[in-house]
């Protein structure tokens, strides 16, 4: 337990620094690069992407070849560089374009030195989104799952894994809220510099309790026994599945039993003679692997639309043009309208799980209330972009000025 902190506040100080770049990256784009609108937010859905889908590389990586603790290592040095000279573009007037000429409504567009360079460190920011997040929390969790004291022990895992969720919530707030409103009353060079400090004391945090930290041996990847099963699946297609069929387990884990769903994947650990080659012969347990992916992806997919849609970066365009003033002399940042939906999904959990499972479930008599088939989330994400859409017109034939 002593290397918890070290990989909570790592994780933590990470997400401070890098969502606090997100929000107003948009205006950074627009007011110092002088992109359009719809450039800039197709350059951050771009990057948006690319971290994301970097994640499912570094998961990879970590897993066949470098380790949890390298890949994350890399991942913190990536991110800070990737910060530093997204700092550095604010500070030095060399590494962007001229500003604006008051008497002259043209703008002097980026040159392809500067575009590079602005790339590159978006590209940095992504390479080390994409070794941290798929690997910390499970580093963490090989830290209890190989220590004597724990193993067995879940009432230390659940605690641990409470801690990181809360850890990465009010991280987000902080980003969402502090770091922002820096960025809207002091500045691009005070505002950028904040998430270069918090990386580096996450990059520092998680490099001190280097000495203390279980680092698993890099094994076989899943991604790997994936393919496997595939290819095998593939070559015994001819093979007829009996009753009879003696199917091959893995030495050393738990025994999984075969289901019968999803059935000509069951043909890769069909045993036909001694060659047990893992491109000949696969085993149990990477079938049923690969059918509990297949199975959830169905559930994942139905929340792509939602994430694209509510990743853009048109929410915080549309919360710009209104009146944001809470008082004469404090007005709500633009950027931090997400939170908004943060601390909407967080009370709605809260109200569901406490107050309408219960009702629900006498007449479902589902233990979750609704079904999971249920599409009504779906059906409400709709009806909301529907209304986001028709305010969004409603904001462009208003006169300027009246909006809000």
């Amino acid at each position: 337990m002593r290397t918890m902190p070290f990989i909570i506040v790592n994780e933590a100080f990470e997400r401070v620094a890098s969502y606090g770049l997100m929000p107003n990256m948009i205006f950074y784009l627009m007011e110092v690069y002088h992109m359009e609108s719809v450039t800039g937010t197709s350059i951050l859905s771009v990057w948006s992407a690319l971290s994301n889908g970097l994640s499912i590389v570094g998961a990879f990586i970590a897993d066949s070849y470098l380790g949890r603790f390298r890949v994350i290592a890399l991942g913190s040095l990536s991110t800070l560089l990737g910060m530093v000279f997204l700092w550095l573009t604010s500070i030095f007037p060399q590494l962007r374009p001229s500003s604006c000429n008051e008497l002259d409504t043209s703008c002097n567009p980026a040159t392809p030195t500067q575009l590079a360079l602005l790339f590159s460190c978006f590209g940095l920011l992504s390479i080390g989104s994409g070794c941290i997040r798929p690997c910390s929390m499970a580093f963490g969790a090989d830290q209890l799952n190989h220590d004597r004291r724990t193993l067995n022990n879940q009432r230390l895992i659940d605690s641990y894994f409470n801690w990181y969720y809360a850890s990465a919530s009010m991280s987000t707030v902080v980003s969402f809220t502090v770091v922002v409103y820096i960025q809207d009353q002091y500045g691009w060079q005070v505002g950028f510099s904040v998430p270069v400090l918090f990386m580096v004391c996450s990059a520092v945090m998680f490099l001190l309790g280097s000495s203390l930290y279980v680092k698993v041996k890099v094994g076989e990847s899943p991604f790997s026994g994936f393919i496997q099963v595939l290819v095998v699946a593939f070559k015994n297609r001819k093979v007829n599945l009996s009753h009879d069929d003696c199917y091959n387990h893995s030495h050393g884990m738990d025994r999984v039993e075969l289901t019968e769903n999803l059935r000509f994947l069951n043909k890769a650990c069909v045993i036909k003679d001694s060659n047990t080659d893992p491109w000949n012969l696969s085993t149990v347990e990477k079938v049923e692997s690969l059918k509990s992916l297949i199975r959830i992806a169905p559930i994942w997919s139905s929340g792509i639309l939602l994430f694209t849609t509510s990743s853009q970066s048109y929410p915080t365009l549309q919360a710009k043009t209104m009146n944001r003033h809470i008082t004469s002399g404090f007005e709500i940042p633009p950027a931090s309208f997400v939170l908004f939906m943060v601390l909407t999904l967080t009370i709605w959990l809260a109200f569901y799980d406490r107050v309408l499972v219960p009702i629900l479930t006498k007449h479902t008599h589902q233990p979750r209330g609704l079904h999971p088939k249920n599409p009504n989330g779906n059906r409400a994400t709709n009806l909301s972009h529907c209304h986001g859409g028709v305010c969004h017109r409603g904001n462009h034939k208003a006169p300027r000025g009246k909006v809000g």
